[in-house]
Formats: C-alpha cells, sequence, structure tokens
C-alpha cells in the first residue's frame, strides 16, 4: 500500500477550529455569483478587452467593484464569535452584509464624482457619514478576516491622525479633523484604495485564482506523490519529503499556517514512522511551510506589494529571491540529513511509495502549467495575464483525463474556495490598507525615518538590527502583509537612506517579518504543527527555530552585498552562492552535529562543543560576503578565517569519529 494513502486513511484531524462558516444553497449562490462577477471583472479590465461597457474603468471604479463584491462576503464566511453558529448567517451578519454593499456601490458609481469634485479632501457631510460606516465595517471584516491583533494594531493606527499632533517628538505628525480623515480613509487612493488594494486588483487575484486551480485539481497530492517517490526512500526521507512537498505548496498558497495544515497532515505521520519525534517533525514541517513563502516562482501575496511598493516588475522580485531561498531550504536538507544520518534513520521501504513513473504519467500537466507560468513571467514579461492563461491551460487539461475529471459540484467547489479565498484576502489587504493611509495623512513616515537614523547614531549596521528586532515584533501581531507594509513605509527609507540597496531593504524587512513564524514565544506556523504532531508548541517551536536558523543570517547577507539577489555582476553574484553553500553546510551541520564525510562531530563529550562552535563560526565567515562598508574584510580573508577556525575542527571530529569506529570494530 503506497504511504500517502496509507498515511490519509489513518491520519487523525488536526485540532484547528474550521473558521469558515457552511452557507446555505442561497447564500453558495450568492458567492458564486459574486466570486464569478469579480473574475470577469478582473479578466476584462487587465486583458483591456471594454466588454459590455466598451471602455476601461477608472482605477478606483475598478477597485470599489473588487470592494464591494468580495468583502461583504467576509460578514457571510467568518463567524462573529467562535461560539457563532457556523450553519447559519444571522441577522446582524445580513445586515453588515447588506449595508457594506449599499455603501459601496453609492462610491462605485460617483468614483469619477468623488476624483473630479476632490472629495478625498473635503467631502459633504452625508458622503462623510457613510464612509464612517464603511471604516467601522472595515475594521469588524478585518477583525473576522485578519485576527484580533491585526484588528487592534489597524483600529489604532487608523485612528493615529486624530491625535497625531499630541504624540511624543518621535512618532508624532499632522492631525487632521475626523471628517478628513474619514475622507482620506474611504476615498482617496492612499488609503483603503491604496497599494495593498492595487496589488490585489491588478496582481494578486491571478494567482490566488491559480492557487485555488492547482489545489482542486489535485497539484498538492501530487507534488507530495512526486517528493515520496524521489525522497522517500533515501534517509530521513519523509523530513525531506515535507521539505520538497510543503517548498512548493507554500509558495503557491502564500499562508504558512494553511500550508501546514495541508501538507503537514501527510508529512508529520510519515516522519514519526520513521523515527522523528513529534517536535522535530512539526518543527521540520513548520520550517518548510515558512520557506515556501519566500519561494518563486510564486511567492506569497506580499511579494507583489513589494513590487508595487518598488514599482518594479514582479518577476524581478521573484528573482531576487532565488539564492536567498536555495540557501534556506539548502539549510534545511542539510540538517535534516544530518540528523537522519547520527541517528541512523532510514527512509521508506520503495515498495510503500508511489511509482516516480506513474506518478509524472498522472500528473506531468502540473510541471507543464508551471513551465508556462515561468516562460511567461521571465520570457514574455506577462506577470499579471500569466496566472490567467496557466489557469486556463490547467483546467483544460485536468478534463482530458477521466479520473481527475470534474463534473458540475467540483466546479461549483472549485468557484466557492476561490470566493472564500479572495474575500479573506480582500478582507486583510483593505484594513491594512487603513494603516497606509493613516502615515500617509500624518506625515509620520518620513519624521520617523529621520528619527530612526538619529537614534542609530548614521551606523547603518545599528540600524539593520533596530530593523530585524522591529520586524520580528511587528511579525509576531500581524500578518506578514501587514507587518511588511507598515515597515516599508517607516523602516524602509531610513535603510535607504543609509546606502542600502532598496530591493535588498525590502526583502530583509519581508525575511523578518517571516522570522515569527518559527520564533517562540509565539511560533504560529510551528504551533500549527505542533497540534498535527501531538507535540509540545514550545518545543516545537525550539526545534523549527534551530533548523530554521540560517533564515536569521541570510537577510544580512543580501543587505550587506545586493549580489546575493542577482544586484550586480552575475560572476560577483556567482562566487559569493558558491561561498555561501559552503558556509551553509558547515552551519547546518555543526548545529546537528554531523559532516557529511566526516561524521559525527560530536564523538568526544568535552572537544564535541567545541568542535561544533569553531564550525559553526567558520560556516558563518565563509557565507558572509566581504569588502563592504559594515564588513572591512575582504572575502578571502574572510575565507582564510573560516579555514583556521573550521580546518583543525573537521580534522578534530575526523580523528575522533574514526577512533570511535575502530573501537567498534575491535569490540
Amino acid at each position: 500500500m503506497e504511504i500517502t494513502k496509507e498515511l490519509e486513511n489513518n491520519v487523525a484531524e488536526p485540532e484547528i477550529q474550521a473558521r469558515h462558516r457552511t452557507l446555505s444553497s442561497f447564500w453558495n449562490l450568492v458567492l458564486i455569483i459574486a466570486t464569478l462577477i469579480v473574475v470577469a471583472l478582473s479578466v476584462n479590465q487587465l486583458f483591456n478587452f471594454g466588454f459590455f461597457i466598451n471602455h476601461i474603468w477608472l482605477d478606483n471604479k475598478y477597485q470599489y467593484a473588487l470592494f464591494g463584491l468580495l468583502v461583504p462576503l467576509v460578514f457571510l464566511i467568518f463567524p462573529m464569535r467562535q461560539q457563532s453558529s457556523t450553519t447559519q448567517v444571522p441577522w446582524y451578519d445580513v445586515l453588515f452584509f447588506a449595508g457594506m454593499l449599499a455603501v459601496l456601490m453609492f462610491f462605485f458609481i460617483n468614483a469619477e464624482r468623488i476624483l473630479d469634485s476632490g472629495w478625498e479632501m473635503g467631502a459633504p457631510d452625508y458622503v462623510v457619514g457613510m464612509g464612517l460606516l464603511l471604516w467601522a465595517l472595515v475594521l469588524e471584516a478585518t477583525r473576522r478576516a485578519g485576527g484580533t491583533a491585526l484588528f487592534v494594531i489597524v483600529f489604532l493606527i487608523s485612528l493615529y491622525p486624530l491625535y497625531a499632533e499630541v504624540m511624543p517628538g518621535p512618532i508624532s505628525g499632522l492631525s487632521s479633523t475626523f471628517a478628513d480623515t474619514t475622507a482620506y480613509h474611504t476615498l482617496s487612493a492612499e488609503s483603503m484604495l491604496g497599494i495593498p488594494m492595487q496589488a490585489l486588483a491588478n496582481l494578486v487575484i491571478g494567482f490566488l485564482i491559480f492557487g485555488v486551480a492547482l489545489t482542486q485539481t489535485g497539484g498538492g497530492r501530487f507534488f507530495i506523490n512526486l517528493a515520496f517517490a524521489l525522497l522517500g526512500h533515501v534517509r530521513g526521507g519523509p523530513a525531506k519529503v515535507a521539505i520538497f512537498s510543503s517548498g512548493l505548496m507554500g509558495s503557491m498558497s502564500g499562508s504558512v499556517v494553511s500550508n501546514v495544515i495541508t501538507t503537514g497532515v501527510l508529512t508529520i505521520p510519515a516522519m514519526r514512522k520513521t523515527g522523528f519525534s513529534r517536535a522535530y517533525a512539526g518543527g521540520v514541517e513548520a520550517c518548510a511551510s515558512t520557506g515556501g513563502v519566500l519561494m518563486p516562482p510564486i511567492m506569497g501575496s506580499t511579494a507583489f506589494i513589494m513590487a508595487v511598493f518598488l514599482d518594479v516588475p514582479y518577476i524581478t522580485i521573484a528573482v531576487a529571491a532565488i539564492i536567498p531561498s536555495i540557501l534556506y531550504y539548502l539549510a534545511l536538507f542539510i540538517q535534516i540529513d544530518a540528523f537522519a544520518a547520527r541517528n541512523d534513520m532510514p527512509g521508506i521501504k520503495r515498495e510503500n511509495l508511489p511509482s516516480l513513473k506513474q506518478t509524472l504519467l498522472e500528473g506531468w500537466h502540473f510541471i507543464a502549467v508551471f513551465v508556462l507560468l515561468i516562460v511567461m513571467l521571465i520570457y514574455l514579461k506577462q506577470e499579471v495575464l500569466a496566472p490567467f492563461y496557466a489557469t486556463v491551460l490547467l483546467l483544460v487539461i485536468n478534463q482530458l483525463f477521466p479520473h481527475s475529471r470534474w463534473n458540475g459540484k467540483d466546479f461549483v467547489n472549485f468557484v466557492l474556495a476561490t470566493g472564500k479565498l479572495l474575500a479573506e484576502i480582500g478582507g486583510i489587504l483593505v484594513g491594512v490598507g487603513l494603516i497606509v493611509g493613516a502615515l500617509s495623512i500624518t506625515g509620520m513616515a518620513g519624521t520617523l525615518v529621520n528619527d530612526l537614523i538619529f537614534l542609530a547614531g548614521g551606523n547603518t549596521l545599528v540600524l539593520l538590527i533596530m530593523g530585524a528586532i522591529t520586524s520580528f515584533i511587528m511579525g509576531i501581531g500581524m500578518t506578514v502583509t501587514a507587518a511588511y507594509i507598515f515597515l516599508a513605509i517607516v523602516l524602509a527609507p531610513a535603510l535607504i537612506q543609509g546606502g542600502l540597496e532598496p530591493m535588498s531593504v525590502h526583502l530583509f524587512i519581508l525575511y523578518w517579518g517571516m522570522v515569527s513564524f518559527i520564533t517562540p514565544p509565539v511560533a504560529l506556523g510551528a504551533f500549527a504543527a505542533a497540534s498535527i504532531a501531538g507535540a509540545s508548541p514550545m518545543k516545537t517551536g525550539l526545534e523549527a527555530m534551530r533548523l530554521g536558523s540560517i533564515i536569521y543570517f541570510v537577510p544580512f547577507f543580501f543587505v550587506l552585498d545586493p549580489a546575493f539577489i542577482l544586484q550586480g555582476e552575475i560572476g560577483r553574484s556567482m562566487l559569493l552562492f558558491v561561498s555561501a553553500v559552503g558556509g551553509v553546510i558547515l552551519v547546518a551541520s555543526a548545529l546537528q552535529g554531523y559532516l557529511i564525510g566526516i561524521g559525527n562531530l560530536h564523538r568526544h563529550p568535552v572537544f564535541g562543543w567545541l568542535i561544533r562552535a569553531a564550525v559553526l563560526f567558520g560556516g558563518l565567515l565563509l557565507a558572509t560576503p566581504g569588502g563592504s562598508d559594515l564588513i572591512p574584510f575582504s572575502d578571502l580573508e574572510l575565507g582564510l578565517a573560516a579555514l583556521m577556525f573550521a580546518g583543525p575542527a573537521v580534522a578534530m571530529a575526523y580523528y575522533f569519529d574514526r577512533g570511535h569506529t575502530k573501537k567498534q570494530h575491535v569490540a
């Protein structure tokens, strides 16, 4: 019996409550109609078809249409409280839905008038009243879709323009009246309709639809089967399968927690069957799922917002993330291999694994679709249209196979899943837009930039460390997208003024925002994995922190030298990549106490710790780029220093390990 089928039959459901309400036929019909209209409007706008209206709408009219079709659905999909009914839509949620829909329909109809009359800087009283209602409803939608922590942060910052002038110097700004603040939030192109909503309207929708289509057509199962067929038989095989499958699925879903839940129910039990502890298995899955959001070609939705911030094509972001993501997954792979070797953990017998040939025969079209997507992104530069073409190709090919062909019910489920995801993302992004608007209208961002530079004493390294700590803290309380947007406005300009490359700075913020998913005390990714593994959440978080430790260093590497993100000469990038690979192998091996070709680094009870520390430090020196203002040593000097530390330590480890082996043979 294949391992994936066996696990699907025996795995217990994770102890995670469903957040979505089970809708009645009527409300499902409403959701389906809204979703189909959103897709049609998006295709019409992005492909410049001009269907029905013979022209392309103004940006604010198009965004109000998406806003009105998607965000009110949050009140139908997400219950107000955990204790609320999950099968019936109560009257107050119907009222919230209808109220938001009506207000946004008014703004949609008056979109041109809003621009022509400059209402965002001085709207009539009745418009301000409608805007206030919309503001309150958006906050509630954000709470339901994004959680209480995000709601509190968005709520406080959205009110900031009202009390900005009375705040202490570093965080003071220009205050506005309640009416002006309301109008700015709801009518301007800088708040609810700001960068997050613009990214959703112009970039994110297509990729979200593609991700749902891939999942609904069996892409997740294909990638897991492919991973088991390729890696399941090697030592530590199930853990390596988790890296491969969770990395690919995380790249599509853009959500760490949902990725853990989707792939973890298969990979964690498989790891347990071959001897991995509960906490270690959960830590592996958490790290693999976290890295997926940072991995090209389809990164999380935050990467699309980054493209809007930097005003660069999305593919530029994806290309820049290639080397950092390779280093992250390489470190994870080496640690798992070292752990399995040190603890003599075999893989799964080949007869219990899926057939590689059969897996490829049944799922070759998933690879073909990815190839199309990459070709359109890289060579044709069609990043906006690429996911739509890929989705159509995937659905057409899927209908050719009898074993996977959809019927009417399958298509309805696809539309419902798409609508729920778009509504959830829309509810979060429109709320996060309030943060952008509040910082914009008060002018606080510019003031805070100067204050941060002053606090750091003009020292860029100190500013980077401050930025890393701030990004980590913000990542605890917010979604990755919300944390990134806040820091991109407040922190990124200070780092860029310090002489750092903009792309490096924005990726630095994104990476450090992701760190909170695997770092206690609030490691959401690790805690989700722990619930599936039946392990201690804190112990799982500590394992994830160790396994994913390279993520704490990689951002500093590419900030110190943009060649790490392929900004500059390709020769320099390749040199740094090769050096970093060597360094990462040493660091990962030191953390697990086993180096390929050498053996156990911790044979000696006393010198073992010193050997591992020396190898770890040597690895960091080898991976660190030299020749920058912050690192006054050349690459050669850092390489020689790495050799001085790691060389003797590796030699000692080899000596102790061989001595131990000889004693065993004699015995």
